[in-house]
């Protein structure tokens, strides 16, 4: 089931990006075009970094946070002409939020037409706030300072009253053993990469092909034919190694075309995961794939294409005939093949990552079981003897194939739910349909039920029966998990997120744990109970604190010590509700930059940067009630890593308090 889930893990973050707060990942710039005496055009233009994006004005409510501006005096020197117009974007469905999101890659430009109410105006403030990411997210503004009729732009000069020096203070933390801070956090293991998970999944899906009516038959046919053809045994054993290299050279090619379509753009093939209809598409092709398999019709190719090939395979003869030999193999195969490949294809793009590489390494691995069959039997032939014979067992595993298969269809159909807010199947219905099909599945490896083509009845197999209990023990833990009376881990990410559901949840907390909002509330109570605190810097938009809340902390080693253990504050950077006038107030940075801190989110943002030294979320930090910091800043790890963290934390907090 993990196939479907591939989740790319990220690298460390640099020391650079991460510490860095008067840098950015994107550099603005602006210009004036004037139209008349009155209007003016203003360009707004961002020069983005390789690797990074930055969200649209119009990506979708719910996920990353868009981009916004905020015109100065607007409606009063001067007003807005329409809304401001964006550059081209690029859309993409985000599993973790459940929505199509809009953003940028290497440049973002916005176009806006002012018309002066003012003639005296010369000059004119705009703030951007944006969000942009890579491996982290972090919430951005810039200031733009323009001048309509190209002079200098006469800069006033901003001085802080008494009220906002003592607000900005209040904002510094007396931190202890702040050398222990690694400004930069600590990068996870998740980095690596999972191509070899890719391709030993479609290797399994390449062994699963070969036990299929349409490909078991051909080994012992086509290896003796090889081995009888040919008047030297070495002879025969060299065909048959080249006719199974063949066989892998042809998936290999097949995933080619993927390649092409991603250089002309990269988002092509996820745009399967964004669009509604596509998977509306999706969900009835594999229906189609899946009654296929169940025997009520066949999906084969044109006939003429395998006798075409096998013609040319005699006619031509040498290392060529053989290639020929391999593509008819591929042909004839197809309607077996098809539907596993096809359930290939549509697992990657469910994946995170390269979607054109990750379908190559798994078409590699899926030619390369194919193959292997051939080229063994080729050196040991008498190990043909202990082959089983063809029967009905091929004809059971394509049934359960069927199953897996309209499973899947049903992964498609829920993201179009989901992109559409339909608000159908939502995780209890998705999770149900699930049950249906593999209390189902179970019934049938039983014998409770049979299909049309299936042969005479026949005492169950030693093997059907294992795989039946499989299935009937997978329905049990799918309806312990609907009941929440175990998690899912198994399928973690791939039905739609906990929230989405029938029964609505209280907690605005990640995993429903006791948490904090407010830093001193938070140490205040970490002080009445004498517990350690977790600083969990995070974001409503932030995708990688989803991410690890999911993976990480919903861990059975992890979650009992964050709620038994720890007093989790978490505050939200991107938090854009207003602050109450009375804690409204400008600070001035390091740099001699002066901000007015007016959200909740600029609040803690703020506060991360002057205390931390650090602008990215995920951040984490371990402080005794003391305000101690007591293990350096982890970021993005996995559960091993994390798990050691928090037991550290723990074990120092005990010796601070015996001192």
């Amino acid at each position: 089931m993990r196939y479907f889930l591939l989740v790319f893990g990220f690298f460390i973050t640099t020391l650079a990006l991460s510490a860095q707060t008067d840098a950015d990942p994107a550099l603005w710039s602006h210009e004036v075009k004037k139209l008349s005496d009155t209007e003016y055009e203003l360009v707004f233009k961002g020069k983005i970094m390789d690797g990074w994006h930055v969200y649209s004005q119009y990506t979708a409510e719910g996920g990353s946070l868009p981009s916004e501006f905020t015109f100065e005096k607007a409606g009063e020197d001067y007003e807005l002409i329409g809304k401001t117009t964006e550059s081209e974007t690029i859309k993409e469905y985000s599993d973790i939020f459940e929505v199509e999101e809009t953003f940028f890659k290497e440049e973002a430009i916005f176009t806006q037409k002012i018309k002066l109410l003012n003639p005296d105006v010369r000059q004119i403030t705009v703030n951007l706030f944006y969000q942009i990411c890579k491996e982290v997210c972090i919430p951005k503004d810039a200031l733009f300072q323009i001048s309509l009729d190209g002079n200098a732009f006469a800069e006033t000069k901003k001085e802080l009253d008494e009220r906002s020096l003592a607000l900005g203070e209040s904002l510094r933390v007396d931190l202890k053993n702040k050398s222990l801070l690694n400004q930069g956090g600590l990068g996870g293991s998740e980095g690596k990469s999972n191509l070899w998970m890719i391709f030993g999944l479609g290797f399994l899906g390449g062994l699963i092909a070969l036990l299929t009516p349409c490909v078991f038959p051909m080994i012992p046919l086509t290896v003796s034919f090889f081995t009888k053809q040919s008047q030297q045994k070495s002879k025969g054993i060299a065909n048959a190694v080249l006719y199974g290299f063949f066989i892998v050279l042809i998936y290999f090619l097949l995933s080619l075309p993927f390649h092409l379509f991603n250089s002309v753009d990269s988002q092509i093939l996820n745009t399967i995961a964004t669009n509604i209809w596509l998977n509306v598409f999706f969900f009835v092709i594999f229906v189609v794939f899946a009654f296929s398999f169940f025997g009520y019709y066949e999906l084969t190719l044109p006939s003429s294409w395998a006798n075409k090939m096998d013609s040319a395979s005699s006619k031509v003869g040498g290392g060529l005939g053989i290639f020929f030999m391999a593509l008819t193999l591929a042909i004839v195969s197809f309607s077996c093949t098809g539907p596993i490949l096809g359930g290939l294809l549509g697992s990657t793009t469910l994946a995170d990552g390269d979607v054109a590489t990750n379908l190559t390494v798994g078409m590699v691995g899926f030619g390369l079981a194919l193959a292997l069959p051939f080229a063994l039997f080729a050196l040991f032939p008498a190990w043909l003897n202990s082959l089983p014979k063809s029967g009905g067992w091929m004809t059971t595993v394509k049934v359960v194939l069927g199953f897996l298969e309209l499973a899947l269809a049903f992964k498609f159909l829920s993201n179009a739910d989901l992109v559409g807010n339909w608000g159908i199947f939502k995780r209890e219905i998705f999770l149900g349909i699930w049950i249906v099909l593999f209390v189902l599945m179970t019934l049938y490896l039983f014998g409770i039920f049979r299909f049309a083509h299936d042969g005479p009845k026949q005492k169950l197999s030693t093997t059907r029966k294992v795989f039946g209990l499989f299935g009937l023990s997978f329905s049990v833990y799918l309806v312990l998990g609907t009941f929440n009376l175990i998690p899912l881990k198994l399928l973690s990410g791939f039905p739609p997120p906990d929230f989405y559901s029938v029964v609505e949840t209280e907690s605005d907390c990640p995993l429903g744990l006791d948490c904090f909002k407010d830093f001193d509330e938070g140490v205040a109570h970490a002080k009445e109970v004498n517990k350690p605190i977790l600083l969990d810097f995070t974001g409503w938009a932030c995708v990688n604190c989803r991410k690890m809340e999911e993976n990480v902390w919903s861990h059975s080693s992890i979650y009992p010590l964050l709620k038994d253990e720890y007093v989790l504050i978490s505050l939200y950077v991107d938090d854009r509700k207003k602050l109450p006038d009375s804690e409204k107030f400008d600070f001035q940075y390091d740099s001699g930059r002066i901000k007015t801190i007016e959200t909740i989110g600029q609040k803690w943002g703020t506060f991360q940067t002057i205390n931390f030294n650090a602008a990215s979320q995920p951040y984490y930090v371990l402080l005794s009630p003391k305000l101690e910091i007591l293990n350096e800043a982890v970021q993005y790890v996995d559960v091993e890593t994390y798990e050691k963290w928090l037991r550290s934390g723990l074990e120092k907090h005990q010796l601070s308090m015996n001192k």
